[in-house]
């Protein structure tokens, strides 16, 4: 029940992927529920096909077998094209999401980086209120009127004056820029500890560069195998998932099945009768023999140093014909018989021989002209 479950959640994601896709091909509303209506209904008979093909092979119905093997093969070929599609596009997705974010917080820290340089650069400064009052002080010296606001310094005292004052506002500036900074600094640090991960950011997608890192592949390839794998994984599972799941119900309904009841032998006694006679022995008829068999017994002796022409032994056969009132059959029939018997021919020198036999009498072969081979 547990992998049927499986099985059916697997078949569930594999048709709204279908569904998915087939909504993405419609020009109109209307078109892309039709193709995802048929995107379904191709992801159920992809999970069903697998019963019906090999209901159809143990029925030896040959034929149907091929047809739903083609109609499942092209059922998967569409649910793995969609299933790719859905799959690339999200992890496209995510891998730009983090992909934008690991930018943003490596902007950050670049950043952060350069603020602390800037300050590290600047001088040593008092704060800008204390900065601020020491110029206020200033301006409350009679110097301060006497050289019009430092622009018009014509004695030692007052240039020394001035020379202060001006310095004052030098630090000023610092401890404004310094103020500045550090209200950045500030800012920036907020936004790195807003974001999600904070420091731990560091690729845009951390599964592929493990990946990556342990089997030596380029990130696009690891990237491209993943998908492949989801899709994998989606796809057989949805299409063969019910039928190993179920294989187990139906080793559980054979091993259930009773077995059948042993068979009682009762034993019948019959009163004691007088034995029946027995019947006569018939003597069992031999076959007669043919004409070939009776000519070979007759006329043929085994020799395995000996050997006869086919033309020498069916004149010697037809000689014996003769002498016993027989009809000789023909050289093919003739040839045939004899190989029926066992007997071997070869061809030698040129002519048709059968080897291991000879001819009783001490009759051997005569001279003419050879014949053919027959079969």
């Amino acid at each position: 029940m547990v992998g049927v479950i499986a099985s059916l959640i697997l078949l569930s994601v594999s048709a709204a992927m279908n569904y998915q896709f087939g909504l993405s091909l419609g020009k109109t509303t209307f078109d892309s529920q039709i193709l995802g209506a048929a995107s379904i209904a191709a992801d159920g008979l992809k999970a069903l096909m697998p019963f019906f093909i090999f209901a159809a092979w143990r029925q030896r119905n040959y034929l149907q077998a091929m047809g739903a093997t083609a109609l499942w093969a092209v059922c998967i070929v569409y649910a793995m094209t969609s299933a790719l599609g859905f799959t690339a596009l999200n992890r496209s997705d995510t891998s730009g999401v983090r992909a934008a974010h690991v930018e943003k917080y490596g902007d950050l820290r670049a950043e952060l980086t350069q603020i602390n340089q800037q300050q590290g650069w600047l001088e040593k400064h008092r704060p800008v209120g204390t900065v601020l009052a020491d110029i206020e002080a200033a301006k409350q010296n009679y110097r301060w009127t006497s050289s019009e606001g430092c622009t018009n310094a014509t004695v030692d005292a007052s240039r020394i004056f001035c020379e202060n004052y001006h310095k004052l506002g030098a630090e000023l500036a610092v401890a404004k820029q310094g103020d500045a900074l550090d209200k950045r600094g500030v800012d920036v640090r907020a936004k790195i500890a807003a974001m999600d991960g904070g420091s731990s950011v560091q690729v845009a997608d951390p599964q592929a560069a493990i990946l990556s890192s342990l089997s030596g592949l380029d990130i696009g390839r690891i990237d491209v195998a993943m998908t492949l794998l989801v899709t994998a994984l989606v796809e057989l599972g949805s299409s063969l998932g019910l039928y190993v799941s179920t294989s187990t119900w139906r080793m559980h309904e054979i091993a259930r099945r009773p077995a059948p009841e042993p068979v009682k032998v009762v034993e019948i006694i019959r009163p004691a009768a007088a034995p029946l006679p027995t019947a006569p022995e018939v003597p069992q008829l031999a076959a007669p023999k043919s004409d070939i068999q009776q000519y070979f017994e007759d006329r043929i002796r085994q020799d395995d140093g000996s050997s006869v022409t086919a033309l020498a032994l069916y004149d010697n056969y037809c000689e014996w014909c003769e002498g016993s009132k027989r009809s000789p059959v023909g050289l093919p029939i003739f040839s045939r018989q004899l190989t029926d018997l066992g007997v071997q021919k070869a061809k030698i020198a040129g002519k048709i021989r059968y080897i291991g036999i000879r001819i009783a009498g001490g009759l051997d072969e005569e001279d003419g002209q050879d014949i053919a081979a027959v079969s």
